[in-house]
């Protein structure tokens, strides 16, 4: 292999992490970057995968010697400690996480991932593919100071609970975890559930508890986290199209050099398309894989059109807020 391409590498490392210092480092003498990213997940994640094609594009679009080390398995901790690292400029560089998580720096950016914002597949792409949420960006980078490269995702989040929640009866009341944007808990104490925020990393264990009864996500979190050990029975609510924005502290991104910028934007929208094929593709495939393999129950939610209409005024009244009401207009408007 030539030197060049040995410099370019991308490593998967699983290694423990050796301390939370800053990590991105140019070498002026030798002229070499290196990036460390994060992901929760496992090698076949979409998220994984996005994250390694970023770095492929990245390599393919840059002339100059650029290291990946992106670790996996959550070995860095969760979404919220990335949040802190990325706007502290410390540990990683780069990765992709819930707007739900960014919410405290930045309190309009989770509108993005507001529950029946998106009416279907095509919506939501059309949205992800155009600047419509270029205010959002701007906030998070002004307020957060991480910069919002491209955005992936595409699982449809559902109900899981430990017993069937099938209708508004068995709905009303029902202890659910809900990612910690308030904007979450306010669409699910409007449909009648019993909400809290707890942290993504003791769902498990309060399930299995009795602390919550359920909570919400994608096929490819519940099956690759065996959440369906404690929650087995799945409600088809499809309240979301998921937007997971991949990003990069700003203090990393001011450090590289100007044509590397360029081929990292370029390198995460390209990234960003790759994933949210992908992940799309992939969230059918992994529910029916689990009830294949006799690990969740699924069922419709009765009379689900009922749920749209019961959270058009929160929706409205958040955008209002946050004084995104025409952002919201424009989303729809797509």
């Amino acid at each position: 292999m030539p030197l060049l391409e040995m410099t370019k590498r991308m490593v998967l490392s699983l290694a423990l992490a050796t301390g939370l210092s800053a990590v991105t480092t140019i070498n002026v003498q030798a002229d070499e970057i290196a990036l460390r990213g994060a992901s929760m997940f496992d090698d076949n994640h979409a998220f994984t995968k996005t994250m390694v094609k970023f770095a492929e594009l990245v390599d393919q679009y840059y002339d100059g010697d650029v290291t990946f080390d992106l670790r996996l398995n959550g070995e860095l901790g969760v979404e919220s400690d990335y949040v802190t690292f990325l706007q502290q400029g410390v540990a990683i560089d780069y990765t992709i996480m819930a707007p739900s998580n960014m919410a405290s720096f930045a309190p309009s950016i989770p509108l993005m991932d507001m529950p029946f914002l998106f009416r279907d597949l095509d919506h939501w792409n059309a949205v992800l593919s155009s600047d419509v949420l270029a205010p959002l960006e701007d906030e998070l980078l002004e307020k957060a100071d991480i910069k919002i490269i491209g955005y992936t995702g595409g699982g449809v989040r559902n109900l899981l609970s430990s017993k069937p929640v099938g209708n508004l009866d068995e709905l009303k009341g029902h202890k659910m975890r809900v990612m910690g944007a308030p904007i979450q808990a306010r669409i699910f104490s409007a449909l009648s559930a019993a909400p809290s925020a707890i942290a993504y990393n003791e769902v498990y264990n309060a399930i299995q508890s009795g602390v919550i009864a359920g909570f919400e996500n994608e096929a490819a979190s519940i099956q690759n986290l065996k959440f369906y050990e404690v929650a087995p029975n799945v409600t088809l609510t499809r309240h979301t199209i998921t937007v997971r924005p991949i990003v990069m502290s700003g203090k990393t991104f001011r450090k590289l050099p100007e044509e590397l910028q360029a081929a990292v934007l370029k390198a995460g929208a390209e990234a960003g398309a790759f994933g949210r094929e992908l992940e799309s593709r992939e969230d059918g495939i992994k529910l029916q894989e689990m009830i294949d393999a006799g690990q969740i129950t699924v069922q419709e939610f009765e009379n689900r059109d009922q749920l749209l209409e019961m959270v058009k005024p929160v929706q409205k009244a958040y955008a209002e807020e946050l004084g995104a009401t025409d952002l919201l207009t424009a989303i729809q408007a797509k």
